[in-house]
Parts: structure tokens; C-alpha cells; sequence
């Protein structure tokens, strides 16, 4: 079993605004302190509106709610910068490019609830010199290759949510959500879709916006999946009684789901119970101290190397860390791979990888900021 939520989903959401509110602080830092100060801002919660679609229409009668939550420092040596303005701009930006047919000036009510960090963990934040200190004990976790069914629930939902589909059928929201179960050769695929309801007249319409959703979808899934295929889309959908998933602006947001930050994709981009996963949120988290983000992405890279490499079939990573240790010293590196054929050929590369890997954070941390990784 194994789900993604789309970029249009309520906790995903979430994510994205924590990650791009992480972006912006970054470069306001940097620009006015000339370094990166301790901030974490990995707390957001989505308080979803009121609307009344209809098809060929409809209006969102009351707003989004987004409270944003966090440690933020805004003086440094007699110099602030304007945390809470730069948190709500970056919010409505972002929003805009998502849902570009939504006036989210009118439709989302945005609060900043920023506070300093701690005393303690400011002052450990300063001291890093060759590389920061780790301000949380806490641990990453990764695996690779990802598996047929994997692939094929991370394929459908960015196919769907793809550009070209987007130009071609933009009946079909932004809000996706994927779950996909394997029995045996057989892949049963769940789709939620939110419909706009100004690009489907009728309910009609609507049936077959459904219908090309799942051909779409299919088709996708067989692309990186070499088994048995079936989708239904919208599966609550009762037809007779006109209760479909239709909305105003694609997303549920507008009414009746909220969202948080860290309740949904981990840095793999998927939710994958049957794998190894940690609950730590990765949006929003300091890029240069926050081990719970990095260590999460360092993992998945060490893993990936290592199944990459031909030594391994597969491999999987945990990272953990001690608060106030650098960060490319963990406390621990626990690597877990099915070798080819030479066991010691393959442990001997994991270490070489894993080595090379603890010399990268400052390259991360630069991808991390320039929105080069994918966190969710």
C-alpha cells in the first residue's frame, strides 16, 4: 500500500507554504545579516473555507484560514528584517501560481504566529564554525529503488497534475490523492480529484472529466508498472443524488478539509507504511542545522548511490543525530543493503558513499534554498 498527496491537497499544501516560507527567510538572511540566522518554521495549519460550487460556477463564501507557526529570528546585531510580511507575501505569491483562477487576496486569511527560538538553542546555533551544530536529536531515513507500485502512485499524481494536462483538461483540480494497493501482480489504484466546476457545465461533463482522469491515469501507472492495472476516481461520488467532489477553486482547501504540515509525503514524495519512516516534518526546517530535514535527504541520496552502483539490489539508510554534535558527524549510520553477490565488495562501496556523502552539506544546503530538492 502506498499514497501520495498532491500538491493541491490541503497537507501538502501546508508543506509547500512551510518550505517556500523557509526559501524566502533564507535569502532575506543572507541579504541583510549576510549569513543564515536560526529560524525553523515548520508549524502550519490550514483551516479550510466555505464554498458552493456548481457546475458551470460557484463562489467561495468564506476564506481559507492559514496560521503560520514557528521560531523566526528577526534581530540580529541591531538589524531586523520583516519575518511575519515576508511569511504572508510568499503565502499569497505561491497560492497565486498554484490557483491562478482564485483571488487569494479575498479567499485566505493568513496569521503569522512567529516567536524568537530559545535562548539556548540560538546560542547553539552561533557556535557552529566549520559546519553547523545540530540544534535537534533526531533522525532521517530513506530507501531505494522504489518498487513498481511506488513508482506508478508518484507517476499518476504528477502526470495529473502536469502542465499538459493541466492545458489540455483544466477540469481536473490540483488537488490529487493517490493510493495505490498491490495483491499479488494485480495494482488497484484510488484517485481523488477535485473538479472545477466553471470548466463542467453539467453532470455530464463531469463524468467524462472522470472518465479521462482515469484513462490518464492509467496510462501513467503503465508507463513504470509491469502488472495488472485498475483506477476509479472519486470513488464517494454518488451520481444519482449530484454529490460529486466538485469545487471552485481544485483543491478542497476551499471547503471541508484542512491541512498540517508534516501529515503527509515524506521526503521520498510518497507515504509508504510498509517501508521504514520518520514522523519528522521536512518543510520548513533550517537548512543548515536541522537534522530531521537533512539527515532525510542525505539517507535518500547514500540509499539511492548504493542500489544504483550494481553492488546492491537494494539498500535502505537511517541517520540519527545529537543535538549539539556538527551535522557530518552523526551519532549514527545504519545502512541495510542486499548485495549482488560480494557482500564485502558492496559494505566496502555503502562506506565509501556514505563518506562522500557526510562532505555534501554545504551543496545541500545551497539546493535546499535555490528550491532544488524535493522534500514532499
Amino acid at each position: 500500500m502506498v499514497e501520495r498527496k498532491g500538491i493541491g491537497h490541503p497537507d501538502t499544501i501546508c508543506d509547500a507554504l512551510a518550505e517556500n516560507i523557509s526559501r524566502a527567510l533564507c535569502r532575506e538572511y543572507m541579504q541583510v545579516f549576510g549569513a543564515i540566522a536560526h529560524y525553523n518554521v515548520d508549524k502550519v495549519l490550514l483551516c479550510g473555507g466555505v464554498a458552493q460550487p456548481v457546475f458551470g460556477d460557484g463562489e467561495i463564501l468564506e476564506p481559507v484560514e492559514l496560521y503560520l507557526g514557528g521560531r523566526v529570528t528577526a534581530e540580529l546585531s541591531g538589524r531586523r528584517i520583516p519575518a511575519a510580511d515576508i511569511a504572508v507575501e510568499t503565502c499569497r505569491a505561491w497560492l497565486k501560481a498554484q490557483f491562478p483562477e482564485t483571488d487569494w487576496e479575498r479567499h485566505a486569511r493568513i496569521v503569522p504566529r512567529f516567536r524568537p527560538g530559545s535562548g539556548e538553542l540560538r546560542s547553539l546555533f552561533s557556535k557552529g564554525k566549520r559546519v553547523a551544530l545540530s540544534n535537534d536529536s533526531s533522525c532521517g531515513v530513506a530507501f531505494a529503488p522504489f518498487t513498481g507500485l511506488e513508482r506508478a502512485v508518484l507517476e499518476v499524481e504528477k502526470t495529473l497534475n502536469g502542465a499538459q494536462v493541466k492545458r489540455a483538461h483544466p477540469a481536473i483540480g490540483r488537488d490529487i490523492k493517490v493510493l495505490g494497493v498491490r495483491r499479488g501482480a494485480q495494482i488497484d489504484l484510488t484517485i481523488s480529484c477535485a473538479m472545477v466546476g466553471r470548466h463542467l457545465p453539467s453532470i455530464a461533463d463531469y463524468m467524462d472529466a472522470k472518465a479521462q482522469a482515469r484513462k490518464l491515469a492509467l496510462e501513467a501507472a503503465a508507463r513504470v508498472a509491469d502488472c495488472e492495472l485498475d483506477a476509479v476516481v472519486n470513488a464517494a461520488d454518488d451520481i444519482e443524488r449530484g454529490e460529486v467532489f466538485l469545487t471552485v477553486s481544485g483543491t478542497s482547501a476551499e471547503a471541508g478539509d484542512d491541512g498540517e504540515a508534516g501529515r503527509g509525503n515524506r521526503v521520498s514524495g510518497l507515504i509508504t507504511p510498509y517501508r521504514s519512516m520518520t514522523m519528522e516534518a521536512a518543510a520548513g526546517k533550517n537548512p543548515m542545522s536541522h537534522v530531521g530535514k537533512l539527515y532525510s535527504l542525505v539517507a535518500s541520496e547514500i540509499a539511492t548511490r548504493i542500489a544504483g552502483s550494481g553492488a546492491a539490489s537494494a539498500a535502505s539508510c537511517l541517520m540519527v543525530s545529537q543535538i549539539g554534535r556538527p551535522v557530518d558527524d552523526p551519532q549514527l549510520v545504519d545502512v541495510r543493503l542486499q548485495p549482488e553477490s560480494d557482500g564485502e565488495k558492496a559494505t566496502a562501496l555503502a562506506r565509501d558513499i556514505v563518506r562522500e556523502q557526510l562532505q555534501g552539506f554545504q551543496e545541500l544546503e545551497a539546493d535546499l534554498i535555490a528550491g532544488r530538492r524535493m522534500l514532499f
